[in-house]
Order: C-alpha cells, then sequence, then structure tokens
C-alpha cells in the first residue's frame, strides 16, 4: 500500500494556514509525528482520523485516498500474525508488531498485542511506558482494561504491590461478559461460537485460579492441600482430553505436574 495520506494532510494543513506544531497541539500529538506523516514515514493512527477531518473540514474519505478498511485490515493482519506466533516465537511475533508499528506508531491495537510479548518480570519499566500510553489515549475500554492489567503486573515485577492494585481498582467488577451474554440471546451459529469461545477463556481463567489457590496452600504452611488442588486441575484438564483446543493447554500439563512433583 503506498503511503501517500501524507501528502493530502500537508495540502489540507497549509490550506488551513497551520504549522505543523499547531495541528499537533490540536489532536494533542508531538510535531514530530505530523512531519513523519507528511514525509510519508509512517501514517496517523486510525482514532485520530475524526480528528484530523474535523480540523480540516472534510470527511473521512476526502481525507484520504484510499479506503480505511484497507488500513484496518492491513493492522488486523499485523496483530493476527503476532497472535499466532504469540507463544511458539515471541521474538518473531514482537518483531512483527513493531514492525506494524513503524508504518503505524501508537496504534492502540498492535500496543495492545506488544504487551503480551513484552517480558513485564524482566524489564516491567517498558510495559509501564506502553501499558500507561494506552491507558491514557485509548478510546477502546477493552484496550484499556487490558492495558490496566499489564500495567498492574509490571509494577507487581517492580515489588510495587500498591501502585499495581491502583491499576486494578481502575478496571470495574464485571460478573458477566459479552460473549456469556451473547450466547443467552442468540441463535444457531453464533449462539454456538460465543459460548465456545467463552467457554474456553472460562476454562483457563478457572485453571489459573486453582493454580492460585495452591499457591496459597502452600504459603500458608498447608503442602497437602496445595497438591491436591493442583491435581484436581488435572483431572478437570483429562476430562477435557477429546477437545480439539485441549492442546493449547498443553503448557498448563506440564506446569502443573512440574509443580505437583515438588510439593511432593
Amino acid at each position: 500500500m503506498e503511503l501517500q495520506i501524507g501528502n493530502r494532510i500537508r495540502e489540507l494543513r497549509k490550506a488551513s494556514g497551520m504549522t505543523q506544531e499547531q495541528l499537533a497541539e490540536q489532536i494533542g500529538i508531538s510535531f514530530q509525528a505530523v512531519s513523519k506523516w507528511e514525509n510519508n514515514i509512517a501514517l496517523p493512527d486510525i482514532s485520530l482520523v475524526p480528528a484530523l477531518a474535523r480540523i480540516f473540514g472534510v470527511t473521512t474519505d476526502e481525507l484520504f485516498a484510499y479506503d480505511l478498511t484497507e488500513m484496518r485490515e492491513e493492522i488486523e493482519r499485523y496483530a493476527g500474525e503476532a497472535v499466532r506466533l504469540r507463544e511458539s516465537d515471541p521474538a518473531e511475533s514482537r518483531r512483527i508488531l513493531e514492525e506494524g508499528l513503524r508504518k503505524y506508531p501508537d496504534n492502540d491495537i498492535l500496543l495492545n498485542n506488544l504487551l503480551y510479548v513484552l517480558n513485564c518480570s524482566k524489564d516491567p519499566d517498558e510495559t509501564i511506558r506502553i501499558a500507561s500510553r494506552l491507558v491514557e489515549k485509548t478510546s477502546e475500554s477493552d484496550i484499556r482494561y487490558d492495558a490496566l492489567r499489564f500495567l498492574a503486573y509490571a509494577y507487581k515485577a517492580k515489588g510495587d504491590t500498591n501502585s499495581a492494585v491502583k491499576a486494578l481498582e481502575q478496571i470495574p467488577e464485571i460478573y458477566f461478559s459479552k460473549l456469556s451474554e451473547l450466547a443467552f440471546i442468540l441463535s444457531g451459529k453464533a449462539k454456538f461460537d460465543a459460548a465456545e469461545k467463552q467457554k474456553w477463556l472460562s476454562f483457563e481463567t478457572m485453571l489459573q485460579m486453582m493454580q492460585k489457590i495452591a499457591e496459597c496452600y502452600e504459603a500458608d504452611g498447608k503442602p497437602a492441600a496445595a497438591a491436591a488442588e493442583i491435581e484436581r486441575a488435572l483431572v478437570l484438564i483429562a476430562a477435557m482430553e477429546k477437545e480439539e483446543k485441549i492442546r493449547d493447554f498443553s503448557n498448563y500439563i506440564e506446569f502443573f505436574k512440574k509443580e505437583l512433583k515438588r510439593i511432593k
């Protein structure tokens, strides 16, 4: 895809009698970012499109020489490929996302996916920097809540439990999900897809919570109770052995078996 948006932004900015600094101030970004757009080095984030169109008094179609759908689809391709490699090759997953971010700087979707491949234990400050930026700038609540979650993990890695708790307190307590509610109101394939996706999300959450309960038992000096909780998690996984997606949980099986051996 040719990077020609910058030419159009430059034309509209000059026609409006604005400097790069003035345009940047109105949008809430750096003038260096505007300079990159106009020199066709990078593209503006999709979330900024309505603001740019409003400032210049044009429609989004008039602002861009090509369909915005193409732009969204390319971002989704970067994200999709990165997700596919997230577990098997996190370094390559990160490379793909950083390549996308060079073309679409500060894109919420790409930054959100990047949080999943950063090592917040080894370099919590990098996670804090990116997650904080997302919390401040994104207009998507799901991305903001996800960023707050990673922000809490990174602060915990730094030993700052108070900041970790403050981050999590900004996430509302929700006892249902959009997927679970869709499963109740839809029918046919749409109902199945919603229920199937929620089933596996809930399954993974349950395994994670059983792991945390085992940790608490062990910290309280109750190794037998910790071992029993881990054994129950393994039984739960075994109950799903005929499900195709259970292959995605092989890392849990290995982890739980190692923990059981260590505790016993």
